[in-house]
């Protein structure tokens, strides 16, 4: 037999898909990733430098935080952040629960035209959806153009984050409270959707993260929301310093970021309460 190497004989450590990087092989990964992190480290330095050159970190850059309007800005901005998120949320999962219900429905016609209004929001760009709806009809109040496009967006992927999650419930769930009579509303409401949450929920919650993100392409149609805020109080020179815009950055970044981890941590809580209370379901019904 040849010297090579067959698929069959390879030791169980070995990729079926590939060879084991020898020696060499790491070396040269481990040289390349050195070069990678080098690179990366001094472009990072290079951009550090060239915003240090231009006065961005000086102390001055930061005056305009210590004024009450600006602090007020600021706050403005997160309120109006949250009120379309809330409003953008609740709207979203309501119309996403009716369109994968209708998805779901016997009757074709309306099967058909939620599939219909799903695919077309779904490939809909955002930013165009909102933008169209706020020259549209919504000229005077940004916030409605706002929210309502993020409702028909994230509700149709919601819509689809639903359906999915019902049809990944095993067939014989639906098919044995039919055999007792049950009718679909209540095979649905009883049996399937409470079992599918448990599984859908985490990909429901990162589309609310989605949302809660998407709130500042407000800034496009000039809803104060915290992004238009921060580009108002960037906008404004100080003295001589010149625009703040690296400190209103780094005072704006870390509000959206912590935002996002405390939705992502009610998530996560939510989650843990609902697979204990199963736990405990399991274990009474034992």
């Amino acid at each position: 037999m040849s010297g090579r190497t067959s698929l069959f004989n390879r030791p169980a450590t070995a990729g079926v898909l590939y060879d084991t990087p020898g020696p060499k092989a790491r070396a040269r990964y481990r040289l390349f990733g050195a070069l990678s992190l080098l690179g990366v480290v001094g472009l990072l330095w290079y951009v550090f430098t060239a915003l240090a050159d231009n006065g961005q970190f000086d102390a001055q850059m930061w005056d305009a935080f210590q004024y009450t309007a600006v602090q007020q800005m600021i706050v403005d901005g997160l309120v109006s952040t949250l009120k379309a998120f809330g409003l953008a949320a609740v709207f979203s999962l309501t119309l996403g629960a009716l369109l994968a219900a209708g998805q779901l429905s016997d009757h074709r016609p309306v099967r058909w035209l939620c599939a219909a209004v799903v695919q077309f929001f779904r490939a809909m760009p955002l930013l165009i959806l909102i933008v169209a709806l706020y020259y549209s009809f919504f000229a005077k109040d940004p916030m409605w153009a706002l929210v309502l496009g993020l409702t028909l967006y994230n509700g149709s992927v919601q819509a689809e984050i639903i359906r999915s999650g019902v049809n990944a419930v095993p067939r014989g769930q639906g098919e044995a409270a039919y055999a007792l009579g049950m009718r679909k509303t209540q095979v649905m409401a009883g049996i399937l959707v409470p079992q599918a949450v448990r599984s859908m929920l985490p990909s429901m919650i990162g589309q609310l993260v989605v949302t809660l993100k998407d709130t500042s392409l407000g800034y496009i149609i000039t809803y104060n929301e915290l992004l238009f805020m921060g580009k108002k109080i960037a906008s404004q020179p100080i003295n001589d310093a010149g625009f703040p815009y690296i400190p209103v950055v780094i005072v704006i970044g870390p509000i959206y970021i912590a935002m996002c981890l405390l939705l992502t941590a009610l998530a996560r809580w939510i989650e843990a309460r609902g697979r204990r209370g199963a736990n405990r379901r399991t274990s009474a019904a034992a």
